[in-house]
């Protein structure tokens, strides 16, 4: 695919009401009338960021990813976003990333939010998710992640029967970011997008929770030059954006500082 269309949903969350927001995001799911390709929910688009996840959390098979598959499949869409899942007594901020056949990936928040205590009820994640759409890689991260660079920094590993290439091509955050600390959020998906040359796509919520939290959004997409190709701050909005390969191509042949990055290693 040359061009991939990416369609992200800044809006206000209703706080822990899973019913509630999933009959919102319906409403809104249906009435995209473009043809797009991934549709981008916020984090924990079904409860707001609470910490209450003994009573919140679903198993993996439970009614939300039910319905995302039929979502999914009815629009021919990839939806993506992250709920809270409870898997072998453990709480994971989970993002799903469901395909239109119903088959689907996910990764857990690696970087858990202790100013908020996320990391005393959520276990952290220890993998990271790179899915495939269409020829393009998307890195598929969660809001505070976006403070540490090395966990979403490209790795270079060339193969025997394939040149050197970067390993993704978006990065993909879905956040629940307040708006007291939108300077950063801004300023971090820029530099994301420069210094692994790839497209950034941020999807923020608006509104306050139930802290009285506010949430000024400021949903964002950059190219790889890290200009910005969208951005929205303070209201809900459903907007699409059509990203091409030609420009990345380009920025990474006219420019291949990829090929000059230092070897590393994660661990767990």
């Amino acid at each position: 695919m040359q061009t991939l269309s990416i369609t992200t949903i800044q809006t206000n969350l209703h706080w822990e009401d899973k019913e509630a927001n999933i009959l919102m995001l319906e409403e809104k799911i249906r009435n995209i009338k473009v043809k797009t390709n991934i549709v981008v929910l916020p984090e924990m688009f079904t409860t707001g960021f609470s910490m209450n996840p003994k009573s919140l959390a679903e198993k993996i098979d439970g009614d939300t990813i039910s319905w995302m598959r039929k979502i999914a499949l009815e629009k021919k869409i990839i939806l993506t976003g992250s709920i809270i899942v409870e898997e072998e007594e453990k709480y994971y901020n989970r993002l799903i990333w469901m395909l239109p056949n119903g088959q689907f990936g996910y990764y857990d928040k690696r970087h858990c939010f202790s100013l908020a205590g996320e990391d005393e009820h959520y276990t952290r994640g220890t993998k990271r998710l790179i899915a495939s759409v269409g020829g393009w890689k998307i890195n598929l991260c969660i809001c505070y992640d976006l403070r540490f660079p090395v966990w979403t920094r490209q790795v270079i590993e060339p193969t025997s029967d394939q040149a050197a290439a970067p390993e993704f091509d978006v990065l993909v955050y879905v956040a629940n970011w307040p708006e007291k600390r939108s300077h950063a959020w801004k300023t971090l998906l820029q530099a994301r997008a420069i210094e692994n040359q790839c497209y950034v796509v941020g999807v923020n919520r608006v509104g306050n929770d139930g802290n009285e939290i506010y949430h000024s959004g400021d949903s964002m997409v950059l190219d790889p030059f890290g200009e910005i190709l969208y951005h929205k701050s303070n209201e809900e909005e459903v907007h699409t954006t059509s990203i091409d390969k030609k420009t990345l191509d380009e920025a990474r042949i006219k420019f291949p500082f990829w090929k000059d990055g230092d070897e590393f290693m994660i661990t767990s």
